[in-house]
């Protein structure tokens, strides 16, 4: 069954998770014009993080509340910063709506029991903290979002109570037929084509741009030297973990799969003519010395249905469930009392 996490844009909570793990890894570069735009956002508004901003039922969003949820958008797309005036306005229109949208969801979903919540809740804090090397990154990125962890848990509690909300009220009534999923096959043949494509492992002797004769010279021998081992019988992925100045390195040396286009020309032309399991001479490119060991290898053509069937089937249960939401939040804003301030 497909998740309604998965697949739930309007959940504020699951928003601000996104953006916490997104944003802290930005770096300080991305983080400098935010700020920027924030103080021109408080000039502009002259307004206090705790002025309320609309009323939903007996709900306050607050500014603070709306320009989280701005930063999220901000974030999320990528826009460049800051903001000009009617793209702000754009996107503040935008966040407020999310909000309204979450805050009804969630209104909906406390009127149903969810057994162990706290636990869940939680769990789920948890396994965010895991995603950053330390706890003062996790800290760090709180703030970029300006939260605390009782605001990160008191969200995490509204993403959970609207994603069982959804789950069980519109995820598990959705249905998809393999039927349909075949007439979406059949109806869309561009959208299963497929190029020509390899799966590669390499070991880099990488170079600088502006490295001197002398320092490309001793990256080739080494590149050389690397390659007589290979051909003497010395294990690729070994020597590529230990080796190799790629980041692929820690798996030794895997690239996976990629197709025409993806690679730059010398590497792609050595790559291409390899047969699975041969390994080539060292290929020069501008970011150094390779030796490629291709691994397999696939040709193009049409994907077969019974490969990507499960895949139809879930983006379409995805558009029925988005659907089904959309027709119910027109449902619960025509009955509740909604006021922007």
């Amino acid at each position: 069954m497909i998740s309604a996490k998965k697949i739930f844009s309007y959940s504020l909570a699951a928003l601000v998770l996104i953006t916490i793990q997104t944003w802290s890894a930005f770096g300080d570069e991305q983080k400098a014009p935010q700020t920027e735009q924030k103080s021109a956002q408080t000039t502009e508004k002259k307004s206090a993080p705790t002025d309320p901003i609309a009323k939903v039922n007996d709900t306050i969003i607050t500014r603070l509340d709306l320009d989280r949820a701005v930063k999220v958008l901000v974030s999320q797309n990528r826009l460049p910063q800051p903001l000009p005036p009617e793209s702000l306005k754009q996107a503040e229109e935008a966040a407020l709506d999310q909000l309204i949208s979450a805050e009804l969801l969630y209104q909906a979903g406390q009127k149903t029991e969810i057994k162990d919540l706290d636990k869940q809740v939680d769990e789920k804090v948890s396994q965010n903290k895991a995603k950053f090397p330390s706890a003062e990154e996790f800290e760090k990125a709180l703030k970029s979002v300006e939260m605390t962890e009782k605001d990160l848990k008191e969200f995490t509690r509204k993403d959970v109570v609207i994603s069982n909300f959804i789950e069980k009220n519109i995820a598990e009534k959705t249905k998809v037929t393999e039927a349909d999923a075949k007439k979406f096959y059949d109806d869309n043949p561009d959208k299963f084509k497929q190029e020509p494509s390899v799966k590669a492992s390499h070991i880099l002797c990488g170079v600088e741009a502006s490295a001197t004769a002398e320092e490309k010279k001793k990256a080739k021998e080494k590149a050389e030297a690397l390659l007589k081992k290979i051909k003497a019988g010395e294990d690729f992925a070994t020597l590529a973990k230990s080796e190799s100045t790629c980041p692929s390195s820690k798996q030794g040396g895997d690239l996976g799969f990629f197709s025409k286009g993806q690679m730059v020309a010398p590497f792609e032309k050595a790559a291409f003519a390899l047969k699975p399991g041969e390994v080539s001479d060292v290929v020069e490119t501008q970011f150094g010395y390779h030796i490629i060991k291709l691994t397999e290898k696939k040709e193009g053509g049409t994907i077969k249905f019974d490969e990507v069937k499960e895949k139809i089937e879930n983006y379409l249960k995805n558009l029925k469930i988005q659907k089904a939401i959309g027709e119910y939040l027109v449902e619960l804003k025509g009955k509740a009392k909604i006021e922007k301030l």
